[in-house]
């Protein structure tokens, strides 16, 4: 079976940009264009995201400067199951979350559900991720689908 980064490889769900003066919500929309381009999402499925962004707040960036832009269940414009990957040189500001915590992210796991059992893999495969902070940083610099390989080989995965 395989991982969720090396599926990320295989189906070409990943960029590399600068993120110079973007927006958080053109960001977001830029973290969907691997899932358009091979038509796991519609093209306006990124507006569902910052939807609920705006509603909620910054809820999906997490520690280590990790977003994690996703919707609600049964998302209208989903057509598979899968997880997009951006990396970018500069920060993303999100602006604040509830407590008054300034909230950045300049790595991206947008994730697109049509099937439950694969999605709730996929999120215990990220959990794994999102505690090794090794792996963390070395995808932070990885700018070629061969270094996120490189790096999950170097620094894998606790097995549960």
């Amino acid at each position: 079976m395989s991982t969720v980064l090396q599926d990320i490889v295989a189906k070409k769900h990943y960029l590399f940009i600068s993120g110079a003066g973007l927006t958080w919500q053109q960001a977001v929309k830029a973290s969907t264009a691997s899932l358009v381009a091979d038509g796991s999402v519609s093209k306006d499925f990124y507006k569902q995201i910052i939807a609920c962004i705006e509603k909620y707040g910054p809820y999906m960036v997490f520690e280590h400067n990790i977003a994690m832009p996703h919707t609600t269940e049964n998302a209208e414009g989903v057509y598979k199951t899968g997880i997009g990957f951006m990396v970018t040189d500069q920060m993303i500001d999100f602006g604040v979350d509830e407590d008054g915590e300034k909230k950045e992210a300049n790595i991206f796991f947008t994730l697109c559900a049509a099937n439950s059992a694969e999605h709730m893999n996929n999120i215990q495969q990220l959990a794994s991720i999102f505690m090794n902070e090794p792996l963390i940083d070395a995808l932070v610099a990885a700018r070629t689908p061969e270094e996120i390989l490189a790096a999950e080989e170097k620094y894998p995965c606790e097995e549960e």
